[in-house]
């Protein structure tokens, strides 16, 4: 096998569903559930704050009662032990790659785990409920607290970090993702025109499968731990 330097991995849903986690877009995913211009957009939350925050406690929640998965682990342990660099870019908003001992982290779109305020935009560590009376411990302001999670029409986070990354990358890994959310479903079409290697690591081919050199379907605690497994030997 090459030798990669800079790896860059992207990891979405599928990653975190062999925890527990529910997915979005699958047919029995959140969004069959919810209609998300009520739970997940500015306008929502504008017009029923109540709802937003009553959705995100909930999932917040049900993070206090899974774990990290051998996928997890295995991404832990390729920052851990590659002699090169290794970012993680993640569309989850869980703590799992963190909770399996991953530093060099991207939280595209947010994390449940924190919140801000919209009127002063102090943000910090959050894992109970929130909720409409609550007060920001920063400016005293009641009914601005709201999940630090990046909502459709919202742009999502260090973009410039990330496209510096891809850039430098000589492996580009995708793991459990469906391809058909951007800007995350483009972040292989930029590293391939880079020069980088590209590798799915899927349940199943997603919509972007064609522009990867290499797929490898499974469920992801048995085939990322292969694959790292793979890169560390070389």
């Amino acid at each position: 096998m090459k030798t990669y330097r800079n790896i860059v991995v992207l990891t979405g849903a599928g990653l975190s569903a062999e925890s527990g986690l529910a997915t979005f877009r699958d047919k029995d995913g959140v969004w069959s559930k919810y209609d998300y211009r009520e739970v997940a957009t500015p306008e929502g939350f504008a017009r029923n704050p109540a709802l937003v925050h009553e959705f995100y406690n909930m999932r917040r929640r049900d993070l206090k009662s899974v774990a990290p998965n051998a996928a997890h682990l295995a991404l832990a342990r390729l920052e851990r032990e590659h002699e090169g660099s290794v970012l993680i870019v993640t569309q989850n908003v869980d703590n799992l790659h963190e909770a399996a001992g991953s530093h060099n982290l991207i939280h595209m779109h947010g994390e449940l785990l924190k919140v801000y305020c919209r009127h002063c935009r102090a943000g910090q560590s959050w894992s109970e409920d929130l909720s409409t009376d609550l007060a920001c411990p920063a400016c005293g302001h009641k009914g601005g607290m709201r999940p630090d999670i990046v909502w459709f029409g919202e742009m999502p986070y260090q973009m410039e970090e990330i496209a510096d990354a891809l850039a430098d990358a000589d492996l580009f890994i995708s793991v459990g993702t469906s391809g058909n959310v951007y800007p995350a479903a483009g972040f292989v079409a930029e590293a391939r025109n880079h020069g980088a290697h590209t590798v799915e690591l899927n349940l199943e081919p997603s919509e972007g499968a064609s522009y990867f050199h290499e797929t490898i379907h499974g469920p992801a605690t048995s085939v990322v731990p292969e694959y790292v497994a793979r890169i560390l030997k070389r």
